[in-house]
Order: structure tokens, then sequence, then C-alpha cells
């Protein structure tokens, strides 16, 4: 039976939304890599274990129990999942904080810092969208661990031990140039849906903002053509059953302010057996379509054993509004028999046709492929699956250890012409493809790299290893020998791709590209997480380290342009195993791009970490971004 590298020792599961505080998960957002062989006879035959699916823990745990099985959860739910409590004590002092002098310390112009926050949080998972009637006017969102680093009390407990991953939004009305807001509760915060006190965070969903749910991420992002911006996510407990796809309403007002409304729950659960991972959002904001406004999203149900809590399969669920939002029809699946998928991403054409593309197999196949089905009566009735491509499932790119998967981005064009983007690749050589289809999606084009082939740049070498101490062996690799850099450097590899069409035809197809490999210091010894994502006490080898940049190409012209401005390390925030689940682009009518991607170039300090408090200690975290173009 074949096992893919996703799912060996050498390659722990890392990472959705966000990261977490009590106990083992959390939700949201969205990494996964699919199929070799899916449940059989044979498999059920056998004597299995079982699994306490009322947690999230234990959902996780029966997903990677299924034998022969590579379909995941989101990287949010699995990072969240992974995440352990920390107890309140009194502030620390780090012996070592991992960095590299390579990296940057600010967001360098013109690339522009969306989210405000000071305190060093965490933001990932980036979705973004434009106001079809004022290309000036953008919405972004992403997972927000704000709470984490919040310095008020909720009783005597600090916020930031309550505060699992949220929803997080901020909003342009200057073409991005500048954004709002910050998040900043008083010092005796209470759970509210105010304002003036969540600030960035989607109210109505998380405990902390008023909702019902320990937390939520996984966000998407999509406008009407009113100019009512629509949000997506998820809301989930770590601990229990319920959970939900959330959407809800933003509205601007004469200032150019945006408020949100309460969330609106599609397909809530208390049944053990269902989980709602990894939804996505799209509006027809087609003037003079049939299905005008009609809001649709789309989402993986997972689905286990009432009894034995194993995974039974994942299809590809969906539900759609004609009211704004209010409410919803009743969920259904989509996927036909393609019943093992994740990573779904509806689009609609200009005439007011919904496309829906995800990654997924069938029970007897032995890879995945790129998916779609159409409804050309606003969700009605749907064709049978479409297989785009065939791919290989994306694995860790060379001298990483973030999770990464191989969910589609998909648009379509003025025309009607759909493109549709993707990771595939063996080990070692994951390469952002496209595919375009010229007919409404009855036929597809062969696969063609994004990007030209390259090798990467090697940076930052030599360096002497350390020498040898109690915690670190010459064995270990302290042996104060020279390291230097590899040779051959390896390829260029891709991740995480987007795809945005702009009114003038223009298609652009953004992804990070690891170009660089430098050298990075590893941890040795130090305490556990949260407090080791900070503190290290003995600094171990030095080992070669993939560092990324964000490239747009202009399939139109052929242009390819490298949009962020310093190279990315993803060592950061999450101990280098969760960098999120995807990027986003969106063009407005101005015909101008905006790509939105994670990045860790921005040196804040921090005081409050998941209920730690340390003494003020300038890290490297996770912010979210935007580049413009042409």
């Amino acid at each position: 039976m074949k096992t893919r590298r996703w799912f060996t020792s050498s390659n722990p599961v890392r990472s959705h939304l966000r990261i977490a505080i009590a106990g083992a998960l959390v939700l949201v957002a969205g990494a996964m890599v699919f199929v070799a062989l899916r449940p059989s006879s044979a498999f059920a035959a056998q004597s299995a274990p079982t699994y306490n699916i009322n947690t999230l823990a234990g959902k996780v745990a029966s997903l990677r129990g299924t034998a022969g099985l590579q379909i995941r959860f989101s990287a949010f739910i699995e990072q969240e999942a992974e995440e352990e409590s920390a107890p309140f004590t009194a502030a620390i002092t780090p012996t070592h904080v991992l960095t590299s002098p390579l990296d940057g310390t600010t967001i360098v112009p013109p690339n522009v810092l969306v989210n405000q926050d000071t305190a060093a949080a965490p933001q990932n998972e980036t979705a973004i969208a434009v106001d079809p009637n004022n290309p000036n006017r953008i919405v972004g969102g992403a997972n927000d661990y704000v709470t984490r680093t919040w310095s008020c009390f909720v009783g005597t407990t600090p916020c930031s031990a309550l505060g699992d991953a949220y929803s997080g939004t901020y909003y342009s009305n200057n073409g991005g140039s500048t954004w709002c807001c910050n998040s900043s509760p008083s010092s005796s915060y209470a759970p509210t849906t105010d304002p003036s006190q969540i600030g960035t965070l989607i109210p109505g969903v998380e405990h902390l903002v008023g909702g019902p749910y320990d937390a939520g991420g996984d966000p998407s992002v999509a406008f009407d053509s009113q100019g009512h911006v629509f949000y997506a996510g998820l809301g989930f407990n770590r601990t229990s059953a319920p959970n939900t796809v959330a959407v809800n309403k933003g509205t601007f007002d004469g200032s150019g302010n945006l408020t949100w409304g309460p969330p609106t729950f599609i397909n809530p659960t208390t049944s053990p057996s269902t989980l709602n991972d990894k939804e996505w959002i799209a509006v027809d904001s087609h003037v003079g379509s049939p299905f005008q406004d009609r809001i649709y999203v789309t989402w993986t149900r997972f689905l286990f054993s009432a009894g034995t809590g194993a995974y039974v399969q994942s299809p590809i669920f969906f539900a759609s509004s004609s009211d704004g939002g209010h409410t919803f029809t009743a969920p259904k699946s989509i996927a036909g028999n393609v019943l093992y998928g994740q990573g779904s991403r509806p689009v609609v054409g200009p005439d007011g046709t919904l496309y829906v593309f995800w990654d997924g197999a069938t029970r007897l196949a032995t890879t995945d492929s790129t998916w779609m089905v159409k409804s050309s009566d606003g969700g009605a009735t749907w064709s049978k699956p479409v297989a785009v491509a065939p791919l290989i499932d994306s694995s860790p790119l060379n001298d990483t250890v973030f999770r990464v998967n191989s969910f589609p981005a998909a648009a379509a064009a003025p025309n009607g012409d759909l493109y549709a983007t993707w990771t595939t690749g063996n080990p070692g050589a994951s390469t952002a493809v496209y595919s375009k289809s010229t007919d409404g999606g009855a036929t597809w084009s062969a696969p063609a790299r994004v990007f030209a082939a390259g090798n990467r740049i090697a940076d930052g070498y030599p360096v002497t290893q350390p020498s040898p101490s109690a915690d670190c062996t010459a064995v270990q690799g302290c042996d104060g020998s020279t390291f230097i850099a590899p040779s051959p450097t390896g390829p260029i590899e891709d991740i995480f791709p987007a795809v945005s069409v702009g009114a003038d035809g223009h298609v652009y197809l953004g992804a990070y590209r690891g170009t660089y490999v430098s050298p990075w210091q590893t941890c040795a010894a130090g305490p556990a997480p949260p407090e080791g994502r900070i503190n290290c006490t003995t600094l171990g080898p030095y080992i070669n380290n993939t560092r990324l940049e964000y490239v747009v190409r202009d399939v139109t012209s052929n242009a390819a342009t490298l949009v962020s401005t310093h190279p990315i390390n993803t060592r950061y925030g999450f101990g280098g195993g969760f960098f999120g689940d995807y990027t986003d682009m969106a063009t407005g009518s101005d015909n101008v791009f905006h790509a939105f991607w994670t990045d860790s170039n921005k040196v804040q300090n921090v005081t409050w970490f998941y209920g730690l408090e340390f003494t003020p200690t300038p890290i490297h975290q996770q912010d979210v971004v935007t580049g413009s173009g042409p």
C-alpha cells in the first residue's frame, strides 16, 4: 500500500487559522493532502481502534489513523489540536529567541502591512476581495490570533489565556495604501460584540466576541453588486462536538467605515460524527445575471462512524442565500462519487453559472485530481464531477517543515473562460500549474507551469556550527565545523497559488516561490510550547532553510513580477509547522491586482502569549501583507 511522505516520521504533522491554548485542538483553515487508497471492505473487516470524536483531537486522530488515506483536515484545525495550555506564571525573560540576520525587521514598501496590531500577534491564511463598484475599497480576512496577545484580564485570567483562534478582517478605502483597524480591548474586557473593543475581529462567532464557539477562522470574503461584503469562516469547540460554518454581512457607511452584522450559521451541528471544515464563499456580483447577488458557500463535511469514530468520507457540501445572507438553503452534497475531498472553491461566471473546484478522489483512485462541478440554475441542480487533471499531492518544500496542500484556486474571465491553479509534484519538486477551459469546464488544457523552472539561490553561507555542549553534542551537529551551502542548491518550488482576472481580461497567477536557501540555527533545548515558541534555552546546529518570495505572473503578457520585497522565513510563529493554507488575489475594475499573503519579516515586542507573560521581547511573527500591480 502506497504511503506518501506527508505521513512519514520525518514529516510530523504540525500546523487553517491559529494557535490554541486549552488542551488539544482548534479548527479551521486549510491544509490537506489526499488519497492513495480509499477505505475499503478489507479495512472494515480488520479490527480497528476507536476514537473519541467528541473532541477535535479525536477526529484528527481518526483521520490520521485511517489506513491508506492521505486526506487531511485543514491546517488550522490540526494546528489548534496540537497546541497545549500554558499556566499563568511570572514574567519570562527568554534565553534565546530564534532569528536570522538575513531576515527583515519591517515590511518594506511598496508592500503594505495589513494588520495593525502592535503586540506581535500572528495572522495567516489570507482572503481578499475588491468592491466591484469601487476599486479603492478592499476587504481582507485572515486567521487572527490577536487575542493571544491581549493585555487585558477577564476576572483574574489573562485574555491571552482565553483567546483561541479568531476570525480577523481589515479594510481599505484607498486602494490598499492603508488599512483599518486595530483590536484594543480595555483592561477589564468582557466578551462582547462592541466594535470599539473587538476591533478587527468578526463578531458573534467565538466566545470572546459574543458567540457560542471556542474558536473560529479559515476566512473567505466576497462582495455583492451593491457594495455589501460577506465573510465566511468556521466556528467550533475544541473539546466538544458543536461546530458550524458562519457567514457575516458587512456594510460600509457614508464615511467608509465597515460594520459587521451578526453571523448566520450554516449546518450547525452538535453531532460528534460531523465536522465542517475549509469553507469558501462566492457571490454573483454580475449585474443582469439571473442570480445577481446570490451568495454561495461550499465546504468539506467530514463524516465519522458514530460507533467507532472511524473516518468515513469527506464530501463537498453547498448552500446558498438569496436574501443577503439572512437564511441559507439546506446543505447538500455536490461531490457525486468524489467522496474523499477537501479545499473547495466556488467561482461565478459572467452569465451566472456557478463552478466549484476541489482536490479529491473517488473510492478506489490511487491519486487525487482537481475536480469541478457546475450549476446553471443557481445551485438547484449540478453536473457530474469533471476531472480537470490528475495531481500528485504536494509534499513539504525542500528544507521546510510547514504544512502544504494541493487545494485549487480558480477564477472566471469576463468572456467566460475558466482558470484553475494548484500545486503538484513529487517530493522535492512541488510546482504550481494551471489549466484553462474555453467551453464552460467541459474540457481543460493540459496543466502548464505557472513559472519557469529555476534553482535556489544560496545566501548567508558559510557559518560555523556551535561547539559541543551537554544539550547539543557533536553527533547532533554541534561540532564547531563550517556549514556550507548545499550543492546543487536544488530547484525552486511553488506553493499556495492564487488566481484573479481583471476586467480587461488579464489573468494573474500568484504563488510563493522557494527562491533562497540559507542557514538557520535550530533550538537544541527549551520549554514545551507555547513558551517554547518564543524561548530557547540552548541553540542547536544550523540546517538549510528555504525562504520564500511572492511572485505574480500576468499570463496574458507572460510577464512575471516579484511582488514581495524581502525573502520570507516560514520558521517563525508556529515553530515552522504552520504558515497558513493558502494565499489570495483580487483584481478591481481598475485592472489593478492585489496579492495577499503571509509574511514574517516584521519584528514587534511581545508581552502576553497564550496566558504567559514575557518581559517585552522582540520577535518575528506572521503578518498579512499586500502588494499591488501591474
